[in-house]
C-alpha cells in the first residue's frame, strides 16, 4: 500500500560537491526572489517581490469564503470578506524575507528550496488589524497561542497538513500585526495570499499565512509541523533546536553597472560612482551600514536615507565608490538598534535559517 511516507522524504545535508538536484530546481522555479536591480524601489512592485509558497496556490472562491476565529475564546467569530473589508483599515509598509534566504551559500547545503540572497521584498499591505477581532471574540485568560490555518494543503517531511503557524498571544496581540487584503492598493494576487493572509511585522515570512481561513486559539502550545518541527534553529538532525522568529539584521548591494549573462559579475566603468542598496531588521531599526569593496579587509560607513516607510520596512543605504581597474568583491553590512550585526562567516545551522553572512558582489573594472 502507498502512503505519502513514499513520496516525502526527510531533510538533509548534501554532500560534499554535491550539486544542485533536479528537485530543488524545480523549487527555485516556482520559488522567485527580486531581482537585485528591483532593490531601487522603495516599494517592490507585487511582480518582482519574492515568493515561497509551500504546496499549490490554491483556489479559493472570493464569494464564499469566510474567516473563523474559534477555539479559547467567548464568542466565536465568522466573518465573510464584505465584513473584514468594514472593519477599521490600515496600511503598514512592512519587509518579508524568507527565513531560509541565503541558505545555497552555507557549506554544506541543507538540501531544501535552494535561495540565494534574492529572498526578500518591501511592499505596502492594507488590512485590518488582527488584535481588535480577537479581544472581540474575547480571549480566554488561560490563552496561549494563536494558530493560523491556510488554505493550502500537502505533505511535508511525510507529515500531510494544511499549512498552519502558530503566534504566541503576546506577539499576536501586537498593534502592527495585520489580517490583510491588498497589497500595494490592489487585491492579493492568487500568489501574494488571495484573498486573505497575516502580515506580522519583523518576523521571517514562514509566520506571515496566506490564505488564511481559520484562527484558532489554544490553551496549549501549538505543536503543528510548522512551529515543532519545521523552522527550528537545529546544530543536527537530534538538536531539538529553537524557533525561527524576527529576522536578523541584513544589507544588500543593489549591483552596480551591468551584468554577464551567465556568471552575473558586474563591469563598471572606471572613476566615481554610488553604491546603494537596502537594509532592514526585524529586532530594530537599522542604525548603520557598513560598506566594502575589498572582499571585507577595510569597511567604510555609508550614508543612510530617512525612513521612508514606518518602523517596518527597509531603508536605503549609499556611498561613494571611485572605481579603479581590476577585480573587486562590494558587500555591506548591517547593524541594528539592538546591537545585532551581520557576520561575515556563516552562522550555520542544519535548516539553512536565518543566514544573514555578508553578501559578496564580484566586480570587474576595465583597465580602459
Amino acid at each position: 500500500m502507498t502512503t505519502v511516507d513514499d513520496v516525502s522524504r526527510p531533510g538533509r545535508v548534501a554532500g560534499p560537491d554535491e550539486a544542485i538536484s533536479a528537485e530543488e530546481l524545480q523549487l527555485a522555479a516556482r520559488n522567485h526572489g527580486i531581482p537585485l536591480e528591483a532593490l531601487r524601489y522603495d516599494v517592490t512592485p507585487a511582480g518582482l517581490h519574492y515568493l515561497l509558497i509551500h504546496y499549490d496556490i490554491p483556489d479559493v472562491d472570493d464569494g464564499a469564503y469566510t474567516l473563523t476565529v474559534s477555539g479559547a475564546v467567548e464568542r466565536p467569530v465568522r466573518l465573510d470578506l464584505a465584513a473584514l473589508r468594514a472593519r477599521p483599515r490600515v496600511t503598514h509598509q512592512v519587509t518579508l524575507e524568507c527565513a531560509g534566504n541565503g541558505r545555497a551559500l552555507l557549506h554544506p547545503r541543507p538540501v531544501s528550496q535552494p535561495w540565494l540572497v534574492e529572498a526578500v521584498g518591501n511592499a505596502e499591505w492594507t488590512g485590518t488589524p488582527l488584535a481588535p477581532l480577537l479581544r472581540d471574540a474575547g480571549l480566554s485568560a488561560d490563552a496561549v497561542d494563536v494558530v493560523f490555518t491556510g488554505t493550502d494543503h500537502g505533505v511535508e517531511r511525510g507529515v500531510e497538513q494544511d499549512y498552519q503557524r502558530a503566534l504566541p498571544v503576546a506577539d499576536a496581540l501586537r498593534a502592527e500585526v495585520l489580517l490583510a487584503y491588498e497589497m500595494n492598493g490592489a487585491p492579493l494576487l492568487p500568489q501574494h495570499g488571495a484573498p486573505l493572509r497575516l502580515i506580522v511585522p519583523g518576523w521571517y515570512g514562514m509566520a506571515h499565512v496566506k490564505w488564511l481561513r481559520d484562527i484558532r486559539v489554544t490553551t496549549a502550545p501549538f505543536e503543528g509541523y510548522q512551529n515543532a518541527v519545521a523552522y527550528r534553529l537545529r546544530a543536527d538532525a537530534d538538536d531539538p533546536g529553537v524557533p525561527v522568529t524576527r529576522i536578523e539584521p541584513r544589507a544588500l548591494v543593489r549591483p552596480p553597472g551591468f551584468p554577464d549573462f551567465m556568471s552575473r559579475t558586474r563591469v563598471v566603468r572606471a572613476g566615481r560612482c554610488t553604491v546603494d542598496g537596502r537594509a532592514w531588521s526585524g529586532h530594530g531599526p537599522v542604525t548603520s551600514v557598513e560598506v566594502t569593496f575589498d572582499g571585507g579587509d577595510t569597511w567604510v560607513a555609508a550614508c543612510l536615507d530617512e525612513p521612508t516607510g514606518g518602523g517596518w520596512a527597509w531603508r536605503r543605504w549609499s556611498v561613494d565608490w571611485a572605481a579603479t581597474p581590476g577585480r573587486h568583491v562590494l558587500g555591506a553590512r548591517a547593524t541594528d538598534a539592538s546591537g545585532r550585526t551581520q557576520p561575515v562567516e556563516q552562522p550555520w545551522n542544519r535548516g539553512g535559517f536565518a543566514n544573514n553572512l555578508v553578501q559578496r558582489v564580484t566586480v570587474v573594472v576595465p583597465a580602459d
